[in-house]
This record gives C-alpha cells, structure tokens and sequence, in this order.
C-alpha cells in the first residue's frame, strides 16, 4: 500500500512510496501531526542517485518491524534534498555542528516545532563499525522523549540559537585585487597532488571552479606553471575511471586519490561545469585532448540526461543489477578482461585489457576493473572500433535508474557550458539544445507559457519540474543565479536579445527579494517559507553558491546593458572572496573566478556588422574564442540590436518588454558603434576605456588575448 508520497513529482520520494514507513512529505502538515501525537519529528533527507540513501531505505525502510516503531513513536518525513536545497542547508549546518561531518543520507530528531536535537547520517540496522543500530536509535530518541523531554527541547534550542547568530563580516571592504588573487593560487599549490593531480586526498572531487579559476588567472598572468596545474589534472581526471572511457561523462567524485575507482553516479551539474573547463582548456590551449572530453561529455548530456521536453535530467545512479541480477554499485561500467574477450575475441580482447588498464586482479571489486585510460593507444582505429563495439555490448546490460526531474539551476550550468561547446566546436545540435532547455524553464519553470497569473510577469522561478510541469518549491538563489548564467551565455553565442531580457528578470529578483540591506544574499527569498533560520551560505561546493554565481551574473549582465546598480552590487558580494579566498581557496573557486572577471573589468567586446558577413562572423568568432576573464561578446547590426535567431523565449520576451519588465532598446555594448568604413567592425572597451575599432581579426585577438581556432 503506497503512502503520501505516491503523488510526488520528486523520484527519491517515489522510490520510497511503498515503503512500510508512513512518510510524510516535507509541509506544515507533517509538523502540525507531530503536535498533535505530541511526538518528535524524524527527518530523513538524501536524493534519487544516493547510494547509502538506497542501502539505509533496503535495510531499515523497508523492514516492516523497523517501520512500525517508527510510525509509532514518531511523524517520519521525507525531503529530497536536491528540490528542497534550503530545508537541506539548514539541517546539515546542524548535523555538522553536532557531529563534524555530514552527509546523505541525512538523518535528524528534531521536536514538532522543526528544531533538530540529534542529528547523524547512515545508520546500519544493526551496531557496527562504531554506529548505533538505527533499531537502537530510535529506541532511545522515543526514551528520551519521554523520560527526558526538557532536556531533549532545551538541546535543540541550543542549537537553534547558536546556529541563527548572524555571521557578520560577509560583505564589506571591496572586491579582491592581484595580491588577494595570487595569495588564492599559492594557497591552492600548496595543497595540490603533485602526483595524482588534483587538491587533497581521497575522496577527491572534480575541482571544477577552481579549474576555472587557474585558467582566468592564466589569462591575466601567462604563468605557466598555473596553467600546468589546469591540464594536469584535467588529464589525470579524465585518464583515470572517474570518467566514462566509453560512453563520456564524469562521475561524481573518486573514492581514491588517484581518480581510479569512482562513486559512480553521474550529475548533471558536475558534468556541465567540467564540459565548460575543459572547453575553455581547449580554448587557450589547443588541445584536441581537451576538445575530445569535451565533446563526449557533451554527447552524454545530450544521450542519456536529455529529457523529452528539452531539458537535462538530474542524474544517473549508482548502482544497476548485475549478472545476478543483485543490484551493485558500478555493475554498469566494470569489466574483467574475461568480459572483453567475450565481446571482443582473443586478440582484440587482450589488447582492450591492455589500454583500459583491466587486470585479472580487478581494480574495483569481486576481480572487475573500471576502465582507465592511461596513454593514448598507439592505433587511433582500432581503438574507435574497439570502443563502439564495448559501448553497444554494454548497452545490453540494465542500465542505471535515472532521476529524470529538471532542476533549474542545473539546467542554468547546462545551458551555458552547451551554449559554449557548441559556438567554439560548430556544433550548432548543442546549441539548440541549449535553446531548447532555456525555453523550457521560461515555459514551465517561469511560467511564461501561461502558467503564471495574467497578471504575472512571469518572473518567479520554480525549483524542478518534471515531465513538464512544474513542481511546488520554489526557486532558491541558486536557481535565479545559475538560469541568469545560461541565458547570458546564450545572449553572447545567439544574440537573441531574449535572453539577456530574462536574465534582467532573473537579476531583478535577485536584487529585490534575496538580497539584505548590506548588500548581502541570502539563499531564500525574503517571501520563502521560513525555517528555523534563513539559509545563508556565500562559500562554493561542488557546484557555485548561490552567492556567487548571484555576483559572476550580475557582473555580467552590468558589462552588456552598463547598469551601475547591478555592478555595484557584485562589487560588494566579492567582498566575501577578498577575505576568504587566501585562506580558504577551496571554499571559494567560483568567487575567484568571478573575482579575476572583476580585476579585467571584463573585458567588453562588440562586433557591428551584417550578421551574413563573412567578415562579421569572422570577428564574432575571434570575439568567442577571448581568453580574458569573463569577457562578454554582443554582435548585432550597426543600428540596430539583435539577429534573426528565432526560440520561444523571443516572444515571451516581447511580451515582458511590451509590460516595461526589461531593458528596451539597442544593448548599451551595442549603442554608437557604427560601421568602419561601410565594413564590419570590433570594439573591446575595458575599465570605461575603448580601444580604436578594427576590422582586422588578428588586432582583435591580440586586443582581447585570443587564440587562433585553426
């Protein structure tokens, strides 16, 4: 019998509707049953591709003994942390306040009234390795509960309180200068694996944002040896198993120093960001290792997280069943070499074990090996053959579940890391895709198809959606942040002055309703359901805070449209980067990154001309091809804005402009810049200084630091 989960538009809340557990979505429902029964909450927070989430619910959630104390002595409620980011913040910031470390899946006590008063993460059924047995557990939350009750509501006060004692010091000062950043890449070498690549030990993460980081401040000093750190470890990553030798892609982290074994989900938001690193790599550098990473990963994207209504998928799973049909972490993507001959035949199969680094002894469990690519193979042909054949037998095994709901942010890196790969690479596929998944967030996540009130601009952003419609949470910084990156990133390769519209939109609710007097974000709206404090976090994980991707978008729609309000606010925003980023590098990538966009200016690039012109598309693609940090690219005609790239997002945009909700008129990169001698022409300006027009691509490449395509 299905529980009050079965109507979720979220798959982890799917996967446990059918669990003996009564779950309880997270709602004022759940709390107001908790006063009622005069009982405490268990909160369980993880998300579709989780694997410990997948273990706890086979161990625990579904065991009906387990389940009928829980639902007796408890309100158990269920959060998929990836559509409720804030409730999830809130309550980690507890579990690591009390424990040290975090973690999913999540597991909290709190009283009815949501103040958490014992927190931890996995729990086994039984004690062991030093964990309770969450049996035990629960036993003695219940006791305590009874017996202790004072004692259990003052412990969560406490935490209450000490968590909600505001920070200070966030905002203030101005943004970093070359000091602050150069101190930032010190920093960064001395904790860098010299060997293996990468920062730190095991698990090691994709450092992404700080990639992105080392190549802008590359761009800014020509310092080898920062660039060396770059295609070092963007080489071990993708030799190594994190990354899907057959089918591209990255997994989620590797659970060695060396990038061999991976935990093997795959999230979109990893693999948007790395396509974009490793873009820009090939951008500054060359390199046909770079561009081929890119591209695979690209085409992963686009293959296996493309939904049918144009957006990207979250994830894929970790586990999958394997011969037995047991379902097992990696049973999709190891091999045994007994495997290869067997798809391959003697000869062919040897030589694959060879290249892919596949032993009799297994580099990852029960003697099979994830595929690892250390040298390129000697005979480029037989190793395309060889890697199609091992890719269509694979495809023959049960592939891993996919969580299929459409998570704005995420498709916001997507959108531009495909807008990106697909100008530089011409592949025009990508960046249709790219449009695509943009028109569906303003159709359904913006409501701009009709979802929305008459009365509504459309302006409010939902979190996820799911088969195409949109879910019930609403958007967090994150979300306005990260769709603002897209939407810029595909003004700068479309031109569609749609995009930069919305982005306005999105901008504009950023400054109106997360945004404190001091000029400080907060994660929620000031209109978001409240919890038991605001979630407020300016430091970068694996993916970009909401703070400062809130400061990378705002810099850069300032740069097109010359709104001094928009810049000024990411100006006070990087203050946070000034003092952490010395100290605490890792903390802050894309804050340096944006930071390093704010030292050139950026850079502000305009080509006027016939958008047919050879010579037009000749400087509009040296204009994409610019190294300098951050820079921005607007091409239009010579008196007027915009070229003829048709998508939906136009006509919702005309009607915003038609209702005075965005900019109207030329874009001001584009105001005054007028034809040079009849023929096409480019202006870089910088600091509010502009450089004499020209015509001639190479004086355009070395204005704006630019490499050669060909």
């Amino acid at each position: 019998m299905s529980n009050r989960l079965a109507g979720s538009t979220s798959p982890y809340l799917l996967q446990h509707a059918d669990n003996p557990v009564d779950w309880w979505p997270w709602g004022e429902e759940a709390f107001a049953e908790a006063r009622r029964r005069d009982v405490p909450i268990l909160l369980s927070v993880g998300y579709a591709a989780c694997h410990w989430c997948h273990v706890m619910a086979h161990e625990s959630f579904e065991d009906e003994t387990v389940a009928a104390y829980l639902n007796e002595h408890f309100v158990p409620v269920k959060v998929d942390r990836e559509e409720r980011p804030d409730v999830d913040a809130v309550y980690m910031e507890a579990t690591t306040g009390m424990t040290g470390q975090g973690g999913w899946p999540m597991t909290v006590f709190a009283t009815p009234d949501g103040a958490p008063f014992y927190c931890g993460t996995y729990y086994p059924p039984t004690s062991r390795h030093g964990l309770p047995g969450f049996r035990e557990l629960l036993q003695a939350v219940a006791d305590a509960w009874q017996e202790r009750r004072d004692d259990v509501i003052a412990s969560g006060a406490k935490v209450v309180e000490q968590l909600s004692v505001p920070r200070g010091g966030l905002v203030g000062g101005q943004p970093p200068g070359a000091e602050e950043l150069d101190a930032a890449v010190r920093a960064l070498r001395n904790d860098y694996d010299e060997t293996r690549g990468g920062f730190g030990g095991a698990p090691k993460f994709p450092p992404s944002l700080l990639l992105e980081f080392l190549l802008r401040q590359h761009a800014r000093t020509a310092d080898r040896g920062t660039l060396d750190l770059v295609e070092h470890t963007c080489a071990a990553m993708a030799r190594g198993g994190m990354y899907d030798q057959l089918g591209g892609g990255f997994a989620r982290y590797s659970v060695d120093a060396a990038w061999v074994v991976p935990h093997f989900e795959k999230m979109l938001y990893d693999n948007a960001l790395l396509i974009r690193v490793y873009t820009h790599l090939w951008r500054t550098t060359g390199s046909s290792f770079a561009r081929r990473v890119a591209l695979q990963s690209a085409d992963f994207l686009m293959r296996e997280l493309r939904t049918p209504e144009g957006g990207f998928a979250s994830a894929l799973d970790a586990d999958s069943p394997d011969e037995s049909g047991h379902s097992a972490e990696g049973a999709f993507y190891a091999w045994t070499p007994a495997q290869l001959i067997e798809v391959l035949g003697a000869e062919d199969g040897e030589w694959a074990a060879e290249v892919f680094a596949v032993t009799e002894a297994g580099t990852f469990e029960h003697g099979m090996s994830v595929l690892q690519l250390l040298a390129d193979p000697d005979d480029p042909a037989r190793f395309d053959a060889v890697r199609e054949q091992l890719f269509r037998a694979r495809a023959e095994r049960t592939p891993p579940a996919r969580d299929d709901k459409v998570v704005a942010a995420w498709n916001g890196l997507a959108i531009a890391a495909l807008a990106e790969a697909g100008a530089l690479f011409d592949r025009p596929d990508l960046v249709e895709a790219a449009i695509a998944a943009g028109d569906l967030l303003i159709s359904v996540h913006l409501g701009a198809g009709g979802a929305q009130d008459d009365d509504s601009r459309g302006d409010r952003l939902v979190r996820t959606s799911r088969d195409g419609h949109a879910g019930p949470n609403a958007g967090v910084l994150e979300d306005y942040a990260d769709v603002a990156e897209g939407f810029l990133a595909l003004y700068a390769v479309t031109s569609d002055d749609a995009w930069l519209t919305f982005a306005g939109l999105l901008l504009d609710v950023v400054l109106g309703h997360f945004t404190a007097e001091n000029g400080e974000f907060f994660d929620t709206a000031d209109d978001a359901e409240e919890l038991f404090r605001r979630p407020q976090d300016p430091a970068d994980n694996v993916t970009p805070s909401g703070w400062t991707a809130a400061a990378g978008a705002l810099l850069t729609y300032a740069a097109y449209t010359g709104s001094a309000e928009h810049r000024d606010a990411a100006g006070v925003a990087l203050g946070v980067v000034r003092t952490l980023g010395p100290q605490a590098p890792r903390a802050i990538g894309w804050g340096l990154a944006v930071a390093e966009a704010w030292l050139d200016g950026p850079r502000e690039i305009a080509v006027v001309g016939p958008y047919d012109d050879p010579a037009t598309r000749a400087l509009r693609r040296v204009a994409l091809m610019a190294t300098a940090p951050g820079a921005v690219v607007a091409v239009g005609e010579a008196t007027e804005t915009g070229l003829p790239v048709e998508s939906a997002a136009k006509e919702a945009a005309e009607a915003a402009e038609a209702a005075e909700a965005g900019p109207a008129g030329p874009v001001a990169l584009l105001r005054d810049r007028p034809l040079q001698g009849g023929r096409p022409a480019a202006y870089v300006c910088r600091h509010f200084v502009c450089r004499a027009p020209t015509g001639d691509p190479a004086q355009l490449a070395a204005q704006i630091g630019a490499r050669d395509p060909e």
